[in-house]
């Protein structure tokens, strides 16, 4: 073998004696030669003269080999195989990459593994533009079934090499996901429960650990979002089995952004699951569903407000015009979810809250989904007190529900009384501005702009005038009870009053009358909502009555 290896020559030479009389026994240490055993045998029987047979599970370790003993025949002999023959298919060149990974470094510094990722990722190419299918397998089934042999740092190799040679999105997220999933089979779906017994938790424990670490080494090797975007559903699929296997905070906060990226893209059933605990019974992940909510928002916020739309809320129209962006679908999708968390009895106020608050209240056209999200926390939890009931409303707004909404709400005993009275102090504001024939839903609906304006204007006149009358009547009232009493008490000290100088009598009566000229000043509606006492009749005529006519203001929603 010393004619045809470097590293033989060079040990013999090394153990030759000063004098040139004779070379004594040479040790060689051959336990970093790659390949091992294995990989020695072909090249001692090459340089023997032998049969050398190569195939695509043993030809990268001959190369290391060969390059290992600096046998540069043996080296030509193996890349000629490779690049005619092993690396020519996608069966092949998955052989062979398999095999690199018992091979570093040395595979990676000779270039042997970047050659054959860049193989498969040809033949996913191929594959994907030119699908074949083979007996007992799809059109995707069999190609798929060879990513599934390689180690998540291989296939991170593949996805490179897919991204260098410019593959389609679509082709790179088809490898990525099919490769995930079949990997992380075990992982994505509903854990068994573990066996009683010290062996079976140990053993629960060990597998735990292999299947974190699987987990993150997969989602380590995902594509990056500006190269390929990954359905919303996988993802979440995938966010989930990140939580529930408790990987490290880094994996996790990680999925949780690539879920935000794409939250507009999935339903209420995926951001469900992320949600609820590995047997789907309770809900076990509402701060990692606020989260993802939350970082959506924020990269909404983020972009430039060209790219966002517009919406001009009029609440006092009490209507938003229809858009139909991003952040709403989001929106909705959340108060779908919130309703079905909030059917869980063990989910605290906080959560519940955080989930459904984690929207802008703006970015929803209605909220007649999150009033049901409401009413659905409040049914489920019936021994709620009006405090802890008034914090799961603070979600919503009153002012934002339709009409069928706002009278299920003024009906509804399981609410607040701030909200009941807000639902129905907008209702009786929107009937009074329809005047007379837009009374209705839909004849509000149809008004024209200008028309709007002037119904708001009409609504806001007859607002003030009835606010001036009630207060006018409630001054009435109060002086008349007032001259009652100083008429009550002046009867029954009649014989002492009569002894009283007239300076005296008329100074009294002068402050009697400041007192109530006071009273009939205060605001009787100060800090609350604005009431009917149209019925109250006290039998006298008010008219006769000398009424202080308080200062005109306007009372609006506070």
């Amino acid at each position: 073998m010393v004619p045809k290896c470097g590293y033989i020559r060079r040990a013999v030479a090394a153990a030759s004696q000063p004098q040139g009389t004779g070379a004594g026994a040479v040790e060689l240490d051959l336990s970093a030669l790659p390949g091992g055993a294995d990989a020695f045998e072909k090249a001692t029987r090459y340089c023997y003269g032998g049969s050398l047979e190569i195939t695509e599970h043993d030809a990268a370790a001959v190369r290391c080999a060969a390059a290992f003993l600096d046998a540069p025949d043996l080296a030509r002999r193996a890349d000629d195989f490779l690049a005619q023959t092993a690396l020519r298919s996608l069966p092949g060149a998955a052989a062979v990459l398999r095999s690199c990974e018992m091979l570093l470094p040395a595979a990676e510094e000779l270039g042997v593994a970047r050659r054959a990722a860049v193989a498969v990722a040809l033949g996913v190419c191929n594959e994907a533009l030119f699908p074949t299918a083979r007996p007992g397998a799809g059109a995707t089934g069999w190609w798929a079934a060879e990513l599934l042999a390689l180690s998540p740092a291989s296939f991170r190799g593949v996805v490179t090499a897919l991204r260098c040679l410019r593959a389609g999105p679509e082709v790179v997220a088809a490898a990525a996901v099919t490769y995930a999933e079949r990997v992380l089979a075990g992982i994505l779906a509903p854990a068994a429960a573990p066996g009683p017994g010290r062996r079976d938790r140990d053993a629960v424990v060990r597998a735990e650990a292999g299947q974190r670490a699987l987990l993150e080494a997969v989602v380590d090797a995902l594509p990056p979002a500006a190269d390929a975007q990954l359905p919303a559903a996988f993802l979440c699929r995938l966010l989930h089995a990140a939580v529930t296997a408790e990987a490290s905070a880094k994996t996790c906060r990680h999925m949780e952004l690539r879920v935000a990226a794409v939250l507009d893209q999935a339903t209420a059933g995926d951001l469900l699951g992320v949600a609820l605990d590995g047997a789907g019974e309770r809900v076990r992940n509402a701060d990692t569903v606020r989260r993802v909510v939350a970082a959506f928002v924020e990269r909404q916020q983020r972009q430039p407000p060209q790219t966002q739309e517009v919406r001009r809320p009029s609440l006092a129209e009490g209507e938003l015009l229809s858009a139909t962006g991003p952040l709403e679908k989001v929106a909705k999708t959340v108060d779908e979810v919130a309703a079905e968390m909030a059917t869980d009895e063990s989910l605290p106020i906080s959560k519940f809250v955080g989930v459904a608050g984690a929207v802008p209240q703006d970015a929803r056209p209605s909220h007649d989904c999150l009033y049901r999200a409401v009413d659905i926390y409040l049914k489920t939890h019936p021994g709620l007190d009006e405090i802890e009931r008034e914090k799961v409303c603070s979600v919503m707004d009153p002012l934002r529900l339709s009409y069928q909404a706002r009278l299920h709400a003024s009906q509804n005993k399981r609410l607040p009384l701030q909200a009941v009275l807000s639902a129905l102090y907008y209702d009786q504001l929107k009937l009074r501005s329809a005047d007379g024939g837009g009374a209705e839903e839909g004849g509000w609906e149809t008004q024209s702009t200008a028309g709007k304006a002037r119904a708001q204007a009409r609504a806001d006149a007859s607002l003030a005038r009835e606010n001036e009358a009630l207060r006018s009547e409630l001054a009435s009232m109060r002086a008349y009870v007032s001259g009652m009493r100083q008429h009550s008490k002046g009867s029954g000290s009649r014989s002492s009053s009569s002894r009283v100088p007239a300076a005296a009598a008329g100074k009294k009566a002068s402050f009697l009358g400041s007192v109530s000229r006071t009273l009939s000043r205060l605001n009787p509606f100060k800090g609350g909502w604005a009431k009917d006492t149209a019925s109250i009749a006290d039998g006298r005529d008010r008219s006769a009555m000398h009424v202080v006519k308080p200062k005109r203001r306007r009372f609006s929603i506070g």
